[in-house]
């Protein structure tokens, strides 16, 4: 099996990297999901079967001020590398967000409830979910939410600076979401994709918590005393709005292993030290 990896030194992209080999990674400086003859020259020569797009906008807030941008690589770039990899026989697998719904349900969102999104990130991402459905017939959409992994700063990693830094810490308690470690994620998208599935999949970890309960666990998994004081949004004033209730379940797929035991992982294996 061929495979590449778009965006492959983020979170996700870099377990993914990880798991097929140094030869799937493309960067961004190589190619551009934006720039649709750079992919079809990449796709031409390198005839993948699976194509991972890891590639993406993050910058929630920021966002708000540079929606055309957030447009451009979230939601056009993705539904141009489908319908690249649909001429050339291969499959696109492409990575979203909870945000996209509103997070007024009282319950977990699955695939079949409508999405609403309530940001220009969260209309982007949207965007991208159906370029990729409408363009690739064999297209793969997993949602996923609150990532971290082993590169940048990670909620964890900032959670630990913070706390080793002041020792005490204001984090949000009224937004819940399915902690999820990129290394599970990478594994279940390689999974699901070899598997055949296609169309939108929910793939977090099993569980909710809130942001304020996840740092709570982190500092109690890495051993550091720290105070963790939950507050509000509203305390908290950002240019995006973000779903108070961003827990995702599948209908489809059995979920990934609990929330906890990956962080326990994560901590034991990549915490950065005291």
């Amino acid at each position: 099996m061929r495979a590449l990896v778009l965006g492959a030194s983020g979170q996700v992209g870099s377990e993914l990297v990880r798991l097929l080999g140094d030869d799937a990674a493309v960067m961004h400086a190589q190619v551009s999901i934006t720039d649709a003859n750079a992919i079809e020259d990449l796709l031409h020569r390198r005839k993948p079967d699976l194509v991972f797009n890891c590639a993406a906008y993050n910058s929630v807030d920021q966002a708000e001020s540079e929606p055309e941008l957030a447009m451009a690589v979230n939601g056009a770039g993705p539904a141009l590398l489908a319908a690249a990899c649909a001429r050339h026989g291969a499959m696109t697998v492409h990575f979203s967000t909870n945000f996209v719904f509103d997070g007024e349900a009282g319950r977990p969102y699955v695939e079949s409830d409508t999405p609403r999104p309530l940001s220009a990130y969260a209309r982007s991402k949207l965007a991208g979910e159906r370029g990729v459905i409408d363009a690739d017939p064999r297209g793969l959409v997993l949602r996923t939410a609150a990532v971290y992994g082993y590169l940048g700063r990670s909620f964890p990693e900032r959670i630990l600076a913070g706390a080793r830094q002041t020792g005490e810490l204001k984090v949000v308690s009224d937004q819940r979401i399915n902690p999820t470690s990129a290394t599970d994620l990478a594994r279940a998208a390689l999974d699901l994709a070899i598997a055949g599935e296609r169309g939108i999949v929910h793939a977090v970890a099993s569980g909710c918590c809130a942001w304020d309960e996840l740092a709570v666990a982190v500092l109690q998994e890495c051993g550091v005393q720290a105070r963790v004081s939950p507050i509000v949004s509203s305390e908290r004033p950002a240019a995006a709005i973000r779903p108070r209730n961003g827990c995702l379940l599948s209908e489809r797929v059995s979920l990934l292993r609990p929330w906890r035991e990956a962080l326990h992982e994560w901590a034991r294996t990549a915490a950065p030290n005291p």
